[in-house]
């Protein structure tokens, strides 16, 4: 086994929350930093392209090629589940959908923790710091930052329709989702620079990587960490991976930061002997902690998909059905970085209340101008939009779990969708309100008609069957290694996410979220991130003197 060297401080997975602290901690020259990535370089061209997603997910190349369990939910499918698997992590894979949350999101972790330093009022500069966004600085908004966000370089008229649609059934327009109450419609912003995808690896990572303290090992997969046994708790002084055909171990001083994100960081732990002490012995690890909430507490936003055929529209479906239409739209792309290519794959946004009772919007749309089957298959022959809707506060809990002490195996990620009574009639509330939608007069032009999942699901048990059989994920689990008050044993992580009982290591990914946010989960892990690197900076100069 080789050494890797000493370092203050050791990241592992550099993906959104890893590369912000990769950049943030080596701004002190004096400190230094490894960071341990298993996938490689983001140098695959279709990362960079926004329509590339398509040739990212399920790709070994950048995805780990997760599924799920079989789940009850969902008429006992097995979901592919992406995760990033490269510089910039999920980053690199995603929506590009700049979206933060609303604030009683964050209000509520402060309540959880007892800390309320994860208030909204809070956290929102941290946002900004980090944010280089188009229109300039603002109350809401920061300028000069590393994470560009851009406003979409295209509209579809279908979409524009719906929009108008919408605001017919009583969702207003808005021009901004990130104000801390994102109720209402329109075009989602992006994390793009003229046209390309902007990933964290581009954003934090590279500035960071032309100094000479971090050190940066690519290809290199984390078997476990480094744990004494301790009177009273354990302390992380490292971790053992592999890499180059070479088994290495690397030492910390300071602490080792875990992230890995919401299915790797639980695992890591796991494997590690981190977690509840009757599923680690089965899974055949000693445990040296019991953590009973290590892997616990999945959540994740589920997607409706309803697809609904028109007419007298264009549609992705029509331009893409012969070899002249996909010429046009790869000439517009290489010319101009506009066009189909540059489209993130959901274009349209909407919030919504499932219930008229509900406090704000526990419903988010993501509309396209197109429509498949599913995932990685041809678009349809025939002109079509989809409105997949999620309810953004699930009340299904999942888990991970380690099925061995094999590292190179794959977890057991089991969601647990639609396993409650409250998240199956936010479900037919949702359906409704789409269907509700697409028959108002705005879109009556088109001649709407439900290819999916089907007019002939009507009562609330029919359509929360319609709901578990077009269900899928939207690619957002969190909540695996929770964070909360001292004294919760399912606390994974203190109010600063430092690991209980573990001197030395904290988790700094979605993992931490107590409970998931409104909206896409990308940009809230680079504002945890930003915390977290203010805790180790502030630490850091106390040390010092």
């Amino acid at each position: 086994m080789e050494s890797a060297g000493q370092f203050d401080y050791i990241i592992v997975g550099a993906g959104s929350a890893g590369c912000v602290l990769a950049n943030r901690l080596t701004q002190d020259p004096g400190v230094q930093v490894l960071l341990i990535e298993a996938g490689g370089r983001d140098d695959y061209v279709w990362i960079h392209i926004p329509v590339g997603y398509l040739h990212c997910i399920d790709n070994p190349r950048t995805d780990w090629l997760f599924r799920t369990e079989p789940d009850a939910g969902l008429g006992g499918r097995s979901l592919l589940y992406p995760r990033g698997k490269v510089l910039g992590g999920s980053s690199s894979i995603n929506g590009m959908i700049y979206m933060r949350g609303q604030a009683c999101d964050y209000d509520h972790w402060a309540d959880v923790t007892g800390d309320a330093s994860w208030r909204w009022d809070h956290v929102l500069p941290l946002f900004r710091k980090s944010e280089d966004h188009y229109r300039g600085a603002s109350d809401y908004h920061g300028a000069g930052g590393e994470w560009r966000v851009e406003k979409q370089r295209l509209s579809w008229e279908i979409l524009d329709a719906f929009r108008d649609a919408a605001e017919q059934t009583g969702i207003p327009k808005t021009d901004d989702f990130n104000r801390g109450d994102n109720l209402g419609c329109g075009y989602f912003e992006v994390n793009q620079r003229r046209g390309i995808r902007w990933n964290t690896a581009k954003a934090f990572l590279r500035p960071a990587a032309q100094r000479p303290n971090l050190t940066l090992m690519t290809g290199c997969h984390v078997e476990r960490l480094l744990i004494d046994a301790e009177e009273g708790g354990a302390m992380c002084r490292g971790v053992q991976f592999t890499g180059g055909g070479t088994r290495w171990t690397a030492h910390a001083t300071r602490e080792t930061l875990l992230c890995a994100g919401a299915i790797g960081s639980p695992q890591i732990l796991q494997l590690s002997g981190i977690g509840p002490a009757a599923g680690l012995q089965r899974a055949g690890v000693t445990p040296v902690l019991d953590a009973p909430g290590v892997g616990e507490n999945l959540q994740d936003h589920l997607q409706l998909r309803m697809v609904f055929r028109i007419q007298g529209a264009k549609t992705l479906n029509a331009m893409t059905r012969n070899w002249y239409g996909k010429l046009r739209i790869g000439l517009e792309y290489a010319l101009f970085q506009s066009g189909p290519m540059s489209m993130a794959p959901s274009q349209l946004g909407a919030f919504a209340r499932s219930h008229p009772e509900e406090p704000t919007p526990n419903l988010q749309y993501h509309v396209q101008p197109l429509s498949l089957e599913r995932f990685g298959e041809p678009l349809h022959p025939f002109p079509a939009f989809t409105a997949s809707v999620c309810n953004l506060r699930p009340t299904s809990r999942g888990h991970v779990r380690i099925a061995s002490g094999d590292a190179y195996a794959p977890p057991k990620i089991t969601p647990m969708y639609l396993n409650t009574p409250e998240d199956r009639r936010v479900a037919c509330a949702a359906l409704g309100l789409t269907r509700r939608i697409a028959a108002a007069p705005a879109l009556s032009r088109y001649a709407p008609e439900e290819y999916k999942p089907g007019i002939h699901y009507r009562t609330d048990e029919e359509l929360a069957e319609a709901a578990g059989s077009i269900g899928t994920t939207i690619f957002h689990p969190v909540g695996t290694c929770r964070m909360g008050r001292a004294g919760d044993p399912l606390a994974v992580v203190d109010s600063q996410l430092r690991v209980n009982g573990v001197a030395g290591l904290r988790v700094v990914d979605a993992s931490v979220m107590p409970t998931i946010t409104s909206g896409n989960t990308n940009s809230p892990v680079i504002m945890i991130a930003e915390k977290a690197a203010q805790w180790l900076r502030s630490e850091t100069r106390r040390a010092a003197g």
